[in-house]
């Protein structure tokens, strides 16, 4: 019984996403809010951008998390045996780099002879499983994050989006001794030249390409069933993160610093996307009509640039070297998320007890694996 109600426990995330799926055209219909999402730019940048990135990171953590002798080895052996092969992939490589330059060059090449790696292994049914056990939760996680962005517009045009800025700027300031992000953020602009925010601004917004690798790769190696448990873990603490913004609705603290705009550098990214951002947020408190729902997110408090690698985390911790890799990942995404005065330290503190919460709903219990009670199964999808 108590397996039965663990088991039903652990599903529950269907059911709530259906009920907020539900909920969410009456709720943007009051809000004068229409019921159009940015197709367009939502699809490229998950479907094209997103998982193509994803599949190279997949790839690099397979290499990293599982044996040689199981990933790499009878990749070098066909190679070994038909060297000719190389030969269509340098002519490959070098006309992707001709259009597309060097780092999508990398990333296109890896994720071509990756399908072509795994076409080759897999072959019938196997293959068509595989790929339903990557599609499946890919497509829930992705109507997951439309809903959230819509209940994000929604809670946004409710609720003042600045309300708790201040006061969770004063706890920065007791957990600081009296410093803050905002004067953390200057420091380094002083003593760090542009190309380290750069580099910060490249771990920070890779932290996505953690999710996409992570759900490859349960798919791929326990099926189906564990990369939707994933997903649903995820949406899961993204919904506990509604409600934790619906009650202290916050942005940032780049909102609380007057000399922001001035002193932070015009040519990143981060500076574009807050810049954009608040009066973004004024429009929708003052309920001026936004023609479409697009990437547009105004959740500062809790941080989910922390909460979904903690998640991550969790479900990768029967591989330590990958865990491993990814937390000294996490601690640099930590200093970038600071540094780049995207979230207060106390949105991150906030974020640790957000995915315990989503992990022990949909995640089962919060205790470590017993060492050595995982075995690979003899065949990685079912």
């Amino acid at each position: 019984m108590a397996i039965h109600n663990a088991i039903k426990l652990r599903d529950w995330h269907y059911g709530v996403s259906v009920l907020l799926a539900l909920a969410i055209i009456p709720l943007l219909r009051h809000e004068h809010l229409p019921l159009k999402f940015d197709w367009i730019t939502l699809s490229v940048a998950y479907w094209f951008v997103l998982a193509a990135q994803s599949i190279c990171v997949a790839v690099v953590l397979c290499l990293i998390a599982l044996p040689r002798q199981q990933v790499l080895d009878p990749f070098l052996a066909r190679y070994r045996v038909n060297p000719l092969r190389v030969v269509p992939l340098l002519l490959f490589v070098i006309a992707l780099i001709w259009l597309a330059g060097g780092l999508k060059a990398f990333v296109l090449t890896v994720d071509a002879v990756a399908a072509l790696e795994l076409i080759n292994r897999l072959h019938g049914k196997p293959l068509r499983r595989a790929a339903a056990a990557i599609l499946a939760p890919t497509a829930y996680l992705f109507l997951g994050f439309l809903m959230v962005l819509a209940y994000n517009n929604v809670i946004v045009s409710m609720r003042y989006n600045f309300a708790t800025d201040p006061a969770l700027a004063a706890i920065d300031r007791w957990l600081l001794h009296g410093h803050s992000v905002s004067g953390l953020c200057h420091w380094a602009l002083q003593v760090f030249p542009l190309s380290f925010f750069n580099f910060l601004e490249f771990i920070y917004f890779g932290m996505f390409l953690q999710i996409g690798a992570t759900l490859i790769f349960l798919a791929l190696y326990d099926g189906r069933t564990l990369a939707l448990q994933f997903v649903g873990t995820i949406l899961t603490s993204y919904y506990l993160a509604l409600v934790v913004f619906y009650i202290w609705p916050a942005q940032g603290p780049y909102t609380l610093c007057p000399a922001h705009f001035s002193r932070f550098p015009p040519s990143l990214q981060s500076y574009t996307i807050q810049k954009t951002l608040i009066p973004h947020a004024l429009a929708l408190w003052n309920h001026q009509r936004i023609s479409k729902i697009s990437t547009d997110y105004f959740i500062a408090f809790p941080c989910m640039h922390i909460v979904q690698p903690i998640i991550v985390l969790w479900f990768l911790r029967r591989w330590r070297r990958a865990v491993i890799v990814l937390a000294f990942y996490d601690l640099l995404l930590i200093a970038s998320i600071l540094l780049l005065e995207m979230h207060y330290l106390i949105d991150i503190v906030v974020a640790l007890p957000v995915a315990a919460l989503a992990i022990a709903i949909t995640g089962g219990s919060l205790r470590s694996p017993k060492p050595n009670a995982f075995s690979p199964p003899a065949h990685p999808v079912s």
